[in-house]
């Protein structure tokens, strides 16, 4: 995978990140973020064909695959999206990117939300896929979404429940929880599927993955609060699966409309791990939003 990427790690903000890279060098920046519980591996399909026109940079999230793993508190601050969009922030810019455009999906996507709220001057254009508000999501709570999303709440649960029933066999957990929203296919390549299940092997991972649904569940929905009123201002892509639960139980059209003043978008006939089952197509999509919605240079990052 990722054939003649360089990999490294990068000091972010608390936390060194592992990044893969690639692309010509003066081509506009895209960073790309994974989701729960994957690594930058996911996009192992849809970031080399983006890198002929990019510069790709695919970290994985402090507390997930390679990456560091810092020490949590009772607020969970350090899991919050604001603590993990501080690192790519932090990251983009120690590769000289003061602006830059973001692809992100599932939890990714939630640390790519804060970051455009954070961070509005950095971010000049956004692909999220498959998922609604954080915030909106919990408020909208079904049975038919807790069913199906019952990682959601088992994880915020105290800690050591999740991270000991986890621990006793982190493989069948994995592919229970990831097998289950795939609809029973296996969409992940043997080496991507490898990694994530050496990564997820590891205590402290799962410890950090519980700690970023506990941080979702607390202090996320705080700070989404706090920003009541303030919209993300950069154009927004939202792409979600029509096999998954976002188009059963969430309109994401509408609810990205609350949060944001430039959002389209549309439902595909995938599964929640569309980047990896449909790389091809999420990867010209992606391009097409990104050389509609350039980085303009003019623009002053704040």
């Amino acid at each position: 995978m990722f054939e003649g990427f360089v990999r490294e790690r990068i000091e972010g903000d608390g936390a060194t990140l592992f990044v893969r890279r690639a692309g010509p060098l003066d081509a506009p920046p895209v960073v790309l973020l994974h989701g729960y519980p994957q690594t930058s591996a996911m996009w192992h399909g849809v970031a080399p064909i983006l890198a002929r026109s990019y510069q790709i940079v695919c970290p994985d999230l402090r507390g997930y695959g390679q990456s560091d793993k810092p020490v949590s508190n009772a607020w969970h601050q350090p899991y919050s999206k604001r603590a993990m969009a501080n690192d790519i922030v932090a990251v983009m810019r120690r590769l000289g990117h003061e602006r830059f455009l973001v692809g992100a999906h599932d939890r990714g996507a939630r640390v790519a939300h804060r970051m455009g709220l954070d961070h509005p001057g950095r971010v000049a254009a956004m692909v999220l896929l498959d998922i609604a508000p954080t915030r909106e999501m919990y408020a909208n709570t079904s049975a038919e979404f807790a069913r199906a999303y019952w990682h959601w709440f088992f994880l915020t649960q105290p800690n050591p429940l999740p991270e000991k029933m986890i621990g006793a066999d982190p493989e069948v957990f994995w592919k229970l929880k990831c097998f289950n929203q795939a609809k029973g296919k296996i969409p992940f390549s043997p080496e991507a599927l490898a990694e994530y299940l050496n990564a997820f092997a590891d205590p402290d991972a799962i410890h950090a993955s519980c700690e970023d649904y506990r941080a979702a569940a607390s202090i996320d929905i705080a700070h989404d609060d706090a920003d009541l009123g303030r919209r993300l201002t950069m154009p927004i892509l939202t792409l979600w699966a029509k096999r998954g639960i976002i188009e059963t139980c969430f309109d994401a059209l509408s609810l990205w409309r609350q949060r944001a003043e430039k959002v389209e978008g549309e439902g595909l006939d995938v599964t929640h791990y569309m980047a990896e089952e449909r790389p091809t197509e999420v990867a010209a999509r992606m391009s097409d939003f990104f050389f509609r919605n350039p980085i303009h240079t003019k623009e002053t990052a704040q």
